[in-house]
């Protein structure tokens, strides 16, 4: 019953979470209506302050006048008199309108689609460690997807990224722009309609950088293994967020709520885990699972990613272990993918893990030359065929377009698999 505290604390601190944000906007509204009430404030104030100059100047010119009168020289009433038409139009009236509020509209099944949800209750054979559903429940759940996706994949682009050897790693989060990384350490920026390279910067490091990701504000993040450090690069300068000790990162990526989700192995390299990070403060910690068995079981095997599902899942594509492992928010396995096996003619191998709006987890698989794409609750969708090249590094952008390297030219594919 642990679980089910754990699980309350979770939704707590995702309130806490919301809570802030809420007060966030609350207080930046509230400070926007200080300096429009500012800048009314001081449009009235110089308006009066001429008004007041007008008045000033009307009074005195009165008071001269009165003089001129009582001392019976006509020629000083003239002279008084000469600017009386410059006072005969009315200054303007100043016409201000304060802003309004206009609430926006909640409506409650949307809020908790954006909150966050319950996962469906799953139950584990005492035999196996693959997670189980009944026929129904699959049913229900795998249809919907069923009808999103396309018969027949289809190329829209295919970029050229001038690498001579290998791309390691690709990442993008709009529709424009995409990130790639691979000879030399070389992070290479292409306009996706184009296909044109629009930067190109070399990262000095000892070892070869494998993973880069974006964080959630556009930020290139790439793990250093040698130097155990995870790093931002805004434009060209290198900014280290974490720092290792006994541990080294193999692949990063941020989750919707700002922190760091990193993928590790231990210096000897019997150990992996997943730890998230608030800035370069490890907040959580997940190694095992309820019967103290490793989640990330392979030795040695320094090719590991990782990403967040739209429904706050950590999915691991673990290579070395051949399986796709995804755990809830909590760091609790919902399950473990290890492939199609009545199609796949070669053992399942995972290269590379991206995830799009719908909760499809998509992953490439070296041996068979194909990526599979499974619904959020592991059950296997679909292939797209990847012919004879081995997909490495894969990625979807904001409209569920993928794209994936071809390791056997270096070229990068855009490919639609969603109506």
């Amino acid at each position: 019953m642990n679980n089910y505290a754990d699980l309350s604390t979770t939704i707590s601190k995702q309130g806490e979470i919301w809570h802030n944000e809420i007060d966030k906007l609350v207080n930046k509204l509230k400070a926007e209506i200080d300096v429009k009430k500012s800048i009314m404030i001081h449009i009235l104030q110089k308006h009066l302050d001429y008004v007041k100059k007008i008045t000033f100047e009307i009074k005195e010119g009165i008071y001269l006048i009165d003089i001129a009168v009582e001392s019976h020289d006509i020629s000083k009433l003239f002279i008084d008199t000469f600017n009386i038409d410059t006072y005969r139009q009315l200054p303007h009236k100043i016409l201000l309108s304060s802003p309004t509020f206009i609430p926006g509209r909640i409506n409650g099944e949307q809020l908790s689609k954006v909150f966050g949800a319950l996962s469906t209750t799953t139950f584990r054979e005492k035999n196996e460690y693959s997670m189980k559903t009944s026929e129904k429940q699959l049913e229900i759940r795998s249809t919907p997807s069923l009808k999103q996706l396309l018969e027949e994949p289809e190329t829209i682009i295919t970029i050229n990224t001038g690498y001579n050897d290998y791309i390691h790693s690709v990442a993008c989060n709009n529709d424009k722009e995409i990130w790639t990384i691979g000879d030399n350490n070389t992070v290479k920026l292409f306009s996706i309609k184009q296909g044109l390279q629009l930067k190109s910067i070399t990262i000095n490091s000892m070892t070869t950088i494998f993973y880069i990701s974006l964080t959630n504000t556009g930020d290139l993040l790439y793990v250093d293994y040698e130097n155990k450090t995870v790093n931002i690069l805004k434009n060209e300068d290198i900014e280290e967020v974490i720092r290792l000790q006994n541990w080294r990162p193999l692949g990063v990526c941020t989750s919707c709520s700002g922190d760091l989700l990193v993928i590790m192995d231990s210096d000897d390299k019997k150990q992996s885990k997943v730890v998230r990070y608030s800035g370069s403060t490890p907040k959580h910690t997940i190694q095992f699972d309820d019967l103290g068995i490793s989640l990330y079981p392979s030795r040695g095997f320094l090719i590991k990613y990782i990403t967040e599902n739209r429904n706050l899942d950590i999915c691991v594509a673990d290579t070395g272990a051949k399986a796709v492992v995804v755990v809830n928010q909590a760091g609790k396995l919902r399950f473990k993918y290890t492939g199609h096996t009545p199609v796949e003619k070669k053992t399942f191998k995972p290269r590379g893990i991206a995830t799009d709006s719908h909760s499809h987890i998509l992953t490439g698989d070296s041996n068979n030359l194909s990526i599979h794409i499974i619904d959020k609750d592991g059950q296997f969708l679909r292939y797209i065929d990847c012919v004879s090249s081995k997909p490495r590094g894969l990625c979807t952008d904001k409209s569920d377009n993928l794209f994936v390297i071809q390791s056997i030219n270096e070229q990068l594919m855009k490919i639609k698999y969603l109506q």
